[in-house]
């Protein structure tokens, strides 16, 4: 059974090369081809596709107001395809907080021969999105609520620097991220996080989560020395790693070559943090594809670190949690709005174990 596609865009250029793209998959076929929102109402209704490609700047109604309301009456898997998300990366974080499951960007020069090179890209993404777990989203803007009680009463009872949460994720990450950091309370351990995400976009995402939360966070700029209640996103040219120098913990930055096919790695984080935290840490492991993170996360495991995953049911893609589940990297799987109240409840319950490094 072919993937169902239909193509919004309004130019005709890039619609007939995404067309030529998807076609030219044995596993997909494009359904529609719409110019407008206006046209793929009605094509949605006449074609039923599994999966949407969206551009965000189009006539009669702008991507992003059809995207919210598609996930509203009709939720179903987006592939944001727009020159827009580059240059204004925070429009993707606003398509992605709105329900899209991922983004790719058109070429900035020659867009129909760079459209084609972006052939397994867009095949790959279209694949992911056809898998994803689709939810109705409730609009943006019960932003920067507080925790909810039972967790506000969990607090890390050393606010100390020897304690650390290691994050990583992928599709359907930066909600999850954000979920999981907006309830943790300013006195939490110090946070690594290492979310598949190209360069030009962590650092919007990273300013975003920032206003969000009631920690701070940051794109990790290497030799920082991490501290209680902030948090750190590996940037999207490198790999994130956890280092000591002496008695504290300090980010790295490591440009070296892709691992898993991505940079930044998972497994180079989780890695990084079983050699310099071990037991100090606590390892989670988020909604996404693939593997990346499942190896790192057993080495954690191995190393004293406590990991958990988030569930199936609360996953859009649970592919990576899935991975480190079966080779017995975790000691615990949970829907993602309980996992920030289990992280701090075990360091409540924990702290006072002493740091061997």
């Amino acid at each position: 059974m072919k993937i169902k596609v239909l193509i919004v865009d309004d130019s005709a250029l890039i619609r007939g090369v995404m067309k030529e793209i998807i076609n030219s998959q044995p596993d997909m076929e494009v359904v529609g081809v719409a110019p407008d929102p206006l046209v793929a109402r009605d094509l949605i209704k006449q074609t039923n596709p599994d999966v949407l490609t969206l551009d965000v700047e189009m006539p009669k109604m702008d991507g992003l107001e059809f995207l919210e309301k598609l996930m509203r009456l009709r939720p179903m898997p987006v592939v944001m395809v727009s020159s827009l998300t580059e240059r204004g990366s925070e429009i993707t974080m606003r398509a992605l907080e709105m329900g899209a499951v991922d983004f790719v960007t058109k070429p900035k020069v020659s867009i129909q021969s760079g459209m084609l090179e972006y052939t397994e890209l867009i095949a790959e993404k279209i694949r992911i999105a056809a898998r994803a777990r689709i939810k109705p989203r409730t609009l943006p803007g019960t932003q920067g609520q507080p925790a909810s009680p039972a967790l506000a009463s969990v607090r890390n009872p050393l606010t100390s620097s020897e304690k650390l949460i290691i994050i990583g994720a992928s599709t359907g990450g930066t909600e999850a991220i954000k979920d999981f950091l907006i309830q943790l309370p300013p006195d939490c351990p110090g946070i690594l996080i290492t979310q598949h995400m190209p360069e030009g976009f962590t650092r919007s995402f990273a300013n975003r989560l920032d206003k969000l939360c009631r920690i701070s966070v940051k794109e990790a700029e290497g030799g920082e020395r991490v501290l209680p209640g902030h948090a750190y996103l590996a940037p999207g040219h490198s790999h994130l790693q956890l280092v000591r120098s002496g008695a504290n913990y300090m980010t790295r930055l490591d440009q070296g070559v892709p691992v898993n096919r991505h940079r930044p790695s998972v497994d180079v984080l989780f890695n990084s943090a079983a050699v310099a935290a071990g037991k100090n840490a606590v390892g989670v492991i988020l909604t996404g594809m693939g593997k990346d993170g499942a190896a790192g996360m057993l080495e954690m495991k191995k190393a004293g670190a406590y990991n958990l995953a988030q569930d199936e049911a609360s996953c859009v893609v649970f592919g990576m949690p899935k991975e480190a589940i079966a080779i017995g990297a975790t000691h615990d799987v949970a829907p993602l709005h309980e996992l920030p109240g289990r992280v701090l409840a075990f360091f409540a319950a924990h702290g006072n174990r002493a740091m061997r490094v």
